[in-house]
């Protein structure tokens, strides 16, 4: 009985289902500037990191600086297009 693939919420430290979480990686903003952005289809190509769609996560992994530690960065991060991602993720339809 194959198992199901397990990964690690940058921001709660918990571990879940590949599955319930939501995939980023290091791309780059509207500005051409290095930004986390989201990858819901987890097919973008390079290093990524896995959040819970929550903002208390995304809220976590940004206090603790999680995402350029994940994702092996030096410098600074947009963390924007997240943001609106998990936005409209919670806007009601």
């Amino acid at each position: 009985m194959p198992t199901e693939p397990v990964r690690t919420c940058v921001g709660c430290r918990q571990r879940a289902a590949k599955r319930e979480l939501l995939r980023v990686t290091a791309g780059s903003d509207a500005h051409g500037l290095t930004a986390v952005v989201p990858d819901p289809t987890a097919t973008a190509p390079g290093r990524g990191a896995h959040l819970h769609p929550t903002t208390e996560c995304y809220e976590l992994a940004v206090r603790r600086r999680a995402f350029a530690r994940a994702l092996r960065h030096e410098g600074a991060l947009s963390t924007a297009a997240v943001e609106e991602y998990l936005a409209s993720r919670a806007a009601p339809p």
